[in-house]
């Protein structure tokens, strides 16, 4: 029998806050530094063995439609393995799905961001949930009667798993059914109806008819939906239970069978004069469920940034311990370009998400016009990097990174989803022209933010103009140069926060190779006079003895 040699240690347990040198940086940089004990708290807890292990349970173990008891009787409940309850328990537990609406401070939604950071490098699929009930509760607030009931328990944080009425449980978790499927994306194509059914006022009773193509999460206690009232589209909360205890009138016709994202569930239902309240003005329920959107899009930034983390932090430790041709593999010049620019890119992407999370805390209009632009340009474009890093990092690892005892398999499937959730590529960008071209001061915003750094750096001080140009009305009207606008826009500010913020030798890498003509392409090919150790140290994780 041989000995197994040459093989690294398993990267466990260590601290994802407390090793992730970025990350640190930006919570406090963004103004939650008052959050650094909880949060080094919850990534001992996250990066714990036990924890990790849980994270592959659940998603070995994907959860089961229960339609019917034992006696016949629709159930339309789903099922998950203990371990997803315990991931959604940690969760919960550290309140990521409602905190910053809870205790309401600056610097809240970024603490909360790098605790969601973290949770989705461990268990992705139970972001679903928690993104979702995050997003709810502005939505929930334009019905001040629904929010009255509902918040308390929203905001609580003792988890509760039980198949029970809302009331009746410790914690609420929301979720969202939208698309059907005749339309996607095109919301207004929408034929689900709601016909009012009895009472006045704000918790006036509709009752629902149709169908939803995606209910995501179809375990929460509620979800927020659309359907056509004789006003045209309207938002409603649609609870799993009635008032009087009954199940509600939501029949699961099956789970979809996704690619990646497989802990958690996602729907196809039918409504068969469910019960339902409405939330706004009816007919205004497409910008009011996208009020809940725009946050978890957000999450979509955070959530594909934490998984880059992961996905480089696994081929980093491999490096640093496999050795090949008489020298470790992080000592080989062309492997230590690679890491380096997957550092490169992962730092860019938590530089940004944080960045914009900040503006989530802020009220004034530069922040809103701020996040208005910049996160379905952050969604885009960190969503859409992050499947060739995740690949790239399975690369380094070689057949050890292609195997499912290893996470990167999974993180590899679980790339797409932020991309596609949420709105797609395509979607995220023409967003993007839409809210320049209705906002004349945001252009303006942003380019002033990207010119107060290009000043240090000759290289951004040339993108910036190029990005102007883009900025201009000729330009903005023709949709098929969307995409180019809006990695440009990312890439502009990325560049410019790290050339303010981040050590010489990353800001100038970036700019060096992400700025220039010809920007696309693999990893691994940062030039020449690139300083790739010092970068590299920057994203060494140090697992606890």
């Amino acid at each position: 029998m041989f000995d197994v040699s040459n093989q690294p240690p398993p990267l466990e347990p260590y601290n994802l806050f407390s090793s992730d040198l970025a990350l640190r940086e930006a919570v406090v940089r963004e103004s939650a530094d008052w959050a650094l004990p909880q949060l080094a708290a919850l990534g001992a807890t996250l990066g714990a063995s036990d924890t990790v292990a849980l994270g592959f349970a659940a998603n070995e173990n994907p959860p089961r439609l229960r339609a019917y008891d034992r006696f016949g009787h629709r159930r339309d409940e789903v099922e998950f393995h203990p371990a997803w309850h315990s991931v959604m328990a940690i969760a919960v537990g550290a309140g990521l799905h409602s905190s910053p609406w809870a205790a309401p401070r600056p610097g809240a939604h970024v603490a909360r961001a790098a605790g969601t950071y973290m949770l989705t490098q461990i268990e992705s699929g139970a972001y679903c949930p928690i993104a979702m009930t995050y997003g709810s509760v502005p939505t929930l607030r334009h019905n001040e009667a629904l929010a009255r009931d509902w918040l308390p328990r929203i905001f609580a944080r003792q988890y509760d798993p039980r198949f029970v009425p809302a009331g009746q449980k410790s914690a609420n978790l929301l979720g969202m059914a939208m698309t059907e499927n005749q339309g996607g994306s095109d919301l207004r194509t929408n034929v689900t109806r709601a016909v009012a059914a009895s009472g006045a006022g704000e918790r006036r009773a509709f009752r629902v008819t149709g169908h939803k193509w995606f209910m995501s999460a179809p375990m929460c206690d509620a979800f927020l939906i659309l359907a056509q009232t004789e006003r045209g589209p309207t938002c409603f909360l649609l609870p799993r239970f009635t008032p009087d205890g009954a199940l509600n009138a939501i029949r699961i016709n099956r789970l979809k069978d996704k690619l990646g994202n497989r802990s958690n569930a996602s729907a196809e239902v039918e409504f068969f004069d469910a019960y339902a309240e409405p939330i706004g003005e009816q007919g205004r329920g497409i910008p009011i469920i996208i009020e809940m959107s725009t946050y978890t899009r957000l999450d979509c930034a955070i959530g594909s940034s934490g998984l880059m983390r992961q996905a480089v932090v696994q081929a980093v430790h491999h490096a640093r311990h496999r050795r090949a041709f008489q020298k470790k593999l992080v000592d080989q010049p062309l492997m230590t370009n690679v890491l380096a620019d997957l550092v490169l890119e992962t730092e860019a992407a938590v530089a940004l998400s944080f960045r914009l999370a900040r503006a989530y805390d802020q009220s004034d209009a530069s922040a809103q016009l701020f996040r208005r632009v910049v996160t379905p340009a952050a969604k885009f474009w960190i969503c859409k990097r992050a499947p060739a890093l995740a690949f790239e990092a399975m690369e380094v690892l070689g057949g050890n990174g292609y195997v499912e005892e290893c996470v990167l398999p999974r993180i590899y499937r679980e790339m797409p989803v932020n991309s596609i959730w949420e709105g797609s590529g395509n979607v995220m960008c023409l967003d993007v022209l839409r809210a320049i071209g209705r906002e004349p001061d945001a252009a303006e915003s942003i380019l002033a933010e990207v010119r107060d750094a290009a000043t240090a750096d000759r290289r951004l001080t040339a993108f910036a103009a190029v990005l102007e140009s883009r900025l201009t009305k000729p330009a903005l009207a023709d949709e098929s140069q969307a995409r180019a606008l809006a990695r440009d826009l990312a890439l502009a500010l990325q560049a410019a926060l790290l050339v303010r913020h981040a050590p010489p030798a990353l800001a100038d890498a970036f700019c060096a190779v992400r700025l220039a003509e010809h920007r696309g392409g693999s990893f691994g090919l940062l030039p020449q006079g690139v300083d790739a150790h010092a970068i590299l140290r920057r994203a060494a994780p140090e697992a606890a003895n």
